[in-house]
């Protein structure tokens, strides 16, 4: 394995706690934690992956949201397991309001968001897949973005929440090539990527073995990874690390996909 490591260069440190602002807090036994944090993967007792994620689905990330067409959002609010099954909680809209509806589902659900269908394909500690019913709907998230630059901020939409296969490739080749690692420094400031992402570690702690890692795209938290192990599973803009080191001083994340 490659000991190539990536850093994060001086960002502000009002961007990384604007970040973890959106990113939110709070936790729940059941997983339904308000402010968008799934429970922890180390917690349950597995399996990783139940179901298939189809090439068009949508990757909901575990304790973010994703803007879907149409305006409607979902997030991935919670994550539950017993040995055999996997459940997730998923909450209605791309962020967190009070008073959103949720629902605990298994490959094979059908839900209806914002008067668009879409069937549960995979369930994963660090990820929900969903597959749109309409060919229209497929065909929205396909669609190519109207700018390829990210400008930050809403205007990113295009590009963070996707399935072009254009736009995933530039997100993949931001990150380092499989087999490096990527090193993200605790209290380090932000780092950009150049699909609209952002990454921040919100903590580490070395005494019970965890961290907290951010991610924020298009002003929309995507992804809130609570109290990550090393040996786990994160997946950021369509690519798969395994968290391979955990200091006083930053997160490993080593790339295992393509």
């Amino acid at each position: 394995m490659s000991s190539t490591r990536y850093g994060i260069t001086g960002a502000a440190a009002a961007a990384a706690l604007a970040v973890l602002a959106l990113a939110g807090c709070g936790s729940s036994s059941d997983g339904g934690d308000e402010g968008g944090g799934a429970t922890p993967a180390a917690r349950d007792k597995g399996p990783a992956c139940v179901g298939t994620a189809p090439a068009d689905g949508a990757h909901v990330l575990r304790g973010g949201g994703f803007r879907l067409p149409g305006g409607g959002g979902v997030q991935y609010a919670g994550a539950d397991a017993d040995g055999t099954k996997r459940t997730a909680t998923l909450r209605d809209g791309a962020k967190y309001a009070s008073g959103q509806r949720q629902w605990k589902v298994e490959p094979g659900a059908e839900l209806t968001l914002a008067g668009h269908g879409y069937t549960v394909r995979q369930v994963c500690t660090y990820r929900v897949v969903l597959e749109p019913k309409s060919a229209e709907d497929r065909t929205a998230l396909a669609a190519a973005p109207e700018s390829p630059e990210s400008r930050q901020g809403p205007a990113d939409a295009g590009l963070c929440f996707t399935t072009n296969r254009t736009v995933l490739a530039t997100a993949a080749a931001g990150f380092p090539p499989k087999g490096d690692t990527l090193s993200l420094l605790d209290n380090g400031g932000v780092q950009r990527f150049p699909t609209g992402l952002s990454l921040t570690v919100s903590y580490v702690d070395t005494t019970t073995g965890t961290a907290g890692i951010a991610a924020n795209c298009a002003a929309i938290p995507v992804a809130l990874y609570k109290d990550v192990r090393t040996g786990e599973t994160v997946e950021l803009a369509g690519v798969l690390f395994e968290v391979t080191g955990l200091t006083d001083q930053a997160v490993e994340l080593t790339r295992t996909s393509a």
